[in-house]
């Protein structure tokens, strides 16, 4: 396999930006996997890190966003442990930020070259630039509590802007740079998200459709970490037609079988909060429907697994790892319901959901490779 390599750009002048961008790798080297890794492993991190704000019954440990309490950023003593966990919660996605930006810089210099990198940073101060402009109008009309949610969404229409200017305007493969930014600016979302999650009291629905795109990151990042090792061109299918349908029907049951789960976890005791309110269905009687796509599933990926030995497929290997994985969650899923959802189950168990969907999501693009 061939590296990709930045097209040939004019050399700048002399000085400190030569050496800023000596140190910007010109292919896919140690430097983006290491980077790409690391956003991996933060995107399955967060997962956990949010589940334990959840399952300790601190979602409310910082009452306000993005400050902790009215008067300070970070948790006092009063708040406890409780504040503790939240504000951890709140760092780590900070953390998740800085390295999706690095992704994304990286990316954008090795595909596009010194012109995307330095449009992205110009647009990343206009970005910041328009959150001011959002949180001053909020302040002087008198909204203080909308103050910082005006400036995340200033912040987040300039990335989305930023991003489709800059995958319309990249002349090299669009692949890698169109899934760094799908992963920045859902990180973004999810700041905003994490805060309306707070400021509407631990909503279930919203929680739930937080920890969904918090696992569609995950597989995001992990496309990435598939794509970034092939070669650009185009790509040929490695299975038979039947193969790939049976391989997508396998996908709506994951989808499901997850859709089911976050209801489940919704409506059961883990809400963040004492006086959360939940969202009203039955959850033993949802548990039981969460257990039916999670056994078709099983099933289907059975006969995937069978079905690329038999016929010697390069994805049969992954489909051993998915079908290993897919049974733990079968065993922790049952665990926890006899033993009465114990939290750190509940935690695995989510967890183990998000790096599930990963591995669904590298077998699907293995599905396919570079036309030789």
């Amino acid at each position: 396999m061939t590296d990709i390599v930045a097209p040939e750009t004019t050399p700048a002048p002399t000085g400190w930006r030569d050496r800023f961008f000596a140190w910007m790798p010109r292919e896919v080297d140690a430097r983006v996997r290491v980077f790409a890794w690391l956003s991996f492993i933060f995107e399955v991190f967060i997962i956990g890190t949010g589940g334990a704000v959840r399952l300790t019954g601190s979602g409310l440990g910082c009452s306000e966003w993005p400050l902790c309490t009215p008067e300070s950023l970070v948790p006092t003593p009063e708040q406890g442990i409780h504040g503790i966990i939240e504000f951890g919660n709140r760092t780590i996605t900070g953390v998740v930020g800085i390295l999706a930006i690095v992704v994304l810089l990286f990316t954008l210099h090795i595909v596009g070259g010194r012109r995307a990198f330095t449009t992205a940073l110009w647009f990343a101060l206009g970005g910041i630039g328009a959150g001011c402009v959002l949180y001053a109008i909020a302040t002087v009309a008198g909204h203080d509590e909308l103050a910082f949610p005006a400036f995340a969404a200033g912040l987040l229409l300039v990335a989305v802007l930023a991003a489709v200017q800059s995958i319309r305007t990249i002349t090299g493969r669009r692949d890698l740079p169109v899934l760094a930014w799908i992963v920045l600016v859902g990180v973004i979302a999810q700041a905003f998200v994490g805060g309306v999650t707070v400021l509407t009291g631990l909503n279930p629905l919203i929680v739930g459709f937080h920890y969904v795109a918090s696992l569609a990151l995950v597989c995001v990042t992990a496309a990435f970490l598939v794509r970034m090792r092939e070669d650009q061109g185009p790509r040929e299918r490695t299975a038979p037609t039947w193969f790939m349908i049976l391989s997508h029907v396998t996908g709506l049951a994951l989808a499901m079988t997850i859709f089911v789960g976050v209801l489940t976890t919704g409506s059961g005791p883990h809400s963040g909060d004492a006086n959360v309110i939940r969202t009203g269905f039955d959850a033993s009687v949802l548990a039981h429907v969460h257990s039916w796509p999670g056994y078709i599933l099983t099933g289907l990926v059975l006969v995937l697994l069978v079905s690329a030995l038999l016929l010697r497929l390069p994805v049969r290997n992954w489909l051993i790892v998915l079908l290993a994985a897919i049974a733990v969650q079968v065993l922790v899923g049952v665990w926890q319901a006899r033993d009465g959802l114990p939290a750190l189950l509940v935690g695995i168990h989510m967890v183990l959901a998000a790096l599930t969907a990963a591995t669904y999501t590298v077998v699907m693009l293995k599905l396919k490779r570079p036309v030789e």
